[in-house]
Order: C-alpha cells, then sequence, then structure tokens
C-alpha cells in the first residue's frame, strides 16, 4: 500500500522547532544575516524525529497520544526545505512508534474530517469500547434521517490499513445483514466521495487509511498492529530502518527531539537541526497544542548548549494562560 499509517503527530513537529527556536529571547521577527529565505533551494538530509510522552492537540476537541515515535521530517519538494508556515509543505515518516485516541478524540476526528463535507452520508459520530470491541453509532442521511450502531472488531490489512469488521449492525433498533443492506443507496456516495479521506468498503468490512484520515502535514509509515485497551485505541508503528538519537536530556520523561537537515520557520531557517522540547512539568505527559504554541513559548526557557544545540523548557499548554479546554 502507500504505507499506511500516521496520526497527525506530525503536526506537533510545526511548533517544536519554532518554540525551540524562539525560546530565550531569540528575536524570531527577522531573519539571521545570511540565512537564506524558507523557499529557497534546501540542501542536507532529512531531519530526524523523536518523541516521548506528548499529548499533540490538533485542535481544541481532537488529542493525538504519541506515547513514543521515531521517524523523519520530510519536504513535499525536495528543492526546498519544509516550512512549518505552510503543512503541504512536508511529510512525517514514521519507522517506528505507538500513537493512542480516546473514543472521544476518534469521534471528533470522524466528524469533523473524515465526515465533514456537503452532503456526506453519515454525520453525529459517535465512538465507544465496549466489551472489547468497537462500537459506532451514527446518523445515516437517507432519504430520512436513521440512527445506526455497528460494533465490530479491529485489525490491520497486510497494507498496514485498519479493518473494521462487524459483528453486529443495527438500523432503527432493528438488526441488519450487512453494510451492502445498512448503507443501500448511498453506498455508492460512501464509497466515492470519502474514499479520498480514507473511508472504503470490502465486502462487508469499512477499511481505514491511516494516511489519509487526519489533515495536513501528511503522516507517513506502516501499522503493524491495532488494539483496543479499556479506554483508548492504539495503532502502532513499525517496518521502518531508522535508529534510536541520542537527545542532551536522554532521560527526561516527555520530550520531542529534532536532529540535522533543514527546518524553516516564519522567515528563519535551522541548518543542521539539533533542538529538543522537553516538558518543564513531568508529571504528565507534554500536552503541546501547536495551534497556541507561542504561549508555551512565552511561558517557558531555554538553554544553548557548548555544542550549540538547543533545549526548550516548556509548559503544558493549560499550564501556560492557555486556558482549559475539552478533556479527551
Amino acid at each position: 500500500m502507500r504505507e499506511g499509517g500516521r496520526l497527525s503527530c506530525a503536526m506537533m513537529l510545526l511548533g517544536l522547532a519554532l518554540s525551540g527556536c524562539g525560546g530565550g529571547g531569540a528575536d524570531t521577527t527577522h531573519p539571521v544575516p545570511g540565512t537564506p529565505h524558507p523557499r529557497e533551494p534546501r540542501s542536507g538530509g532529512a531531519v530526524q524525529a523523536e518523541m516521548k510522552g506528548v499529548h499533540l492537540r490538533i485542535d481544541p476537541w481532537t488529542v493525538m497520544e504519541v506515547r513514543w515515535l521515531r521517524g523523519e521530517l520530510l519536504p513535499t519538494d525536495e528543492d526546498k526545505p519544509p516550512w512549518f508556515d505552510e503543512p503541504s509543505s512536508f511529510k512525517v515518516k514514521i519507522d517506528a512508534g505507538e500513537i493512542a485516541l480516546t473514543p472521544a478524540s476518534m469521534s471528533a476526528l470522524m466528524n469533523n474530517y473524515v465526515f465533514n463535507y456537503p452532503n456526506a452520508p453519515i454525520s453525529d459520530i459517535k465512538i465507544e469500547i465496549h466489551d472489547g470491541k468497537l462500537r459506532q453509532s451514527a446518523t445515516l442521511n437517507k432519504k430520512i434521517q436513521v440512527q445506526a450502531t455497528l460494533e465490530g472488531d479491529i485489525s490491520v490489512t497486510p497494507e498496514g490499513d485498519i479493518r473494521l469488521h462487524p459483528t453486529s449492525i443495527k438500523a432503527g433498533g432493528l438488526p441488519v445483514k450487512g453494510l451492502l443492506d445498512l448503507f443501500d443507496v448511498e453506498l455508492s456516495e460512501l464509497i466515492n466521495t470519502a474514499q479520498a479521506r480514507g473511508v472504503r468498503m470490502d465486502e462487508n468490512d469499512l477499511i481505514l487509511d491511516p494516511e489519509r484520515v487526519t489533515p495536513p502535514p501528511r503522516i507517513v509509515g506502516r501499522v503493524t498492529a491495532v488494539r483496543l485497551e479499556p479506554d483508548r485505541i492504539v495503532q502502532v508503528f513499525g517496518g521502518g530502518s531508522a535508529k534510536d538519537l541520542t537527545p542532551p536530556f536522554p532521560k527526561a520523561d516527555h520530550y520531542m527531539f529534532y536532529r540535522g537537515g533543514e527546518l524553516s520557520f516564519g522567515k528563519l531557517t535551522m541548518h543542521g537541526a539539533d533542538l529538543q522540547i522537553i516538558d518543564a512539568d513531568e508529571k504528565d505527559p507534554f500536552n503541546f497544542y501547536l495551534a497556541k504554541y507561542s504561549q508555551q513559548l512565552v511561558a517557558g526557557y531555554s538553554r544553548t548548549l557548548s555544542d550549540k544545540g538547543l533545549v526548550v523548557f516548556m509548559p503544558d499548554f493549560e499550564e501556560s494562560g492557555g486556558g482549559k479546554l475539552a478533556a479527551r
């Protein structure tokens, strides 16, 4: 397949370099003399990335829980470096890792992105974990709206997609034989329109393509396993060739680390990236909100190391004066 995995951990990468280079009073509003504009030709290899214990909030309703991750940040245009101000300018290749979502976050992702388009065949999706199975309730937008509930097992296809095999389907409270009967004439709309957003059907199974179910930047990788915990949906990535990195503070419990290659953000370009962002209070996972990263940056501090590497200590978003967001 197209290397199937992701979960938009990548989006955290944006703020990371931004925050790292902005900490400690550095002026990020004007380019450093001699530094090329972000869109000038790039040189050097990929930016290596390592993350541990990071809760990436991609919007007010959705959190990607990166338990650990190892991968690379790659430009979509080989002649230009990744530019954090434009998410479509780069992609994140995940070589290995484990990422979890709560049912509430998965529900928000389905409602706000996967099926958020005119005349979508499904709306008001709610995902739960019940007796070791994934349960999805939704409104079918037929000639009249019908409440449907699908319960089933999840697994990984050989290509790395996620398969939901229904063991129970009900519409309007009545049993339904399979998805073909459930969707009826809306089936073609589900396949033709929603496939571009990462959903398709294989006989009576629903298939999710992890590369397509999240907004940019694009995440590529291989999902090798998926499992249900009592309150989490967990994806395991593997098959990559990248080796572990050694950040300046390897014993930190929650951090993001970037090394090598070129990173562009705002009007600046970092050559030979060497940046570690550490949770200032490691009693719980690092809550990082890309859209509000500047608040966390201002509330934190940085240290320049003897080898000119940069370490940024940053508080959780909710501890940076950002206010309380929905718990996920």
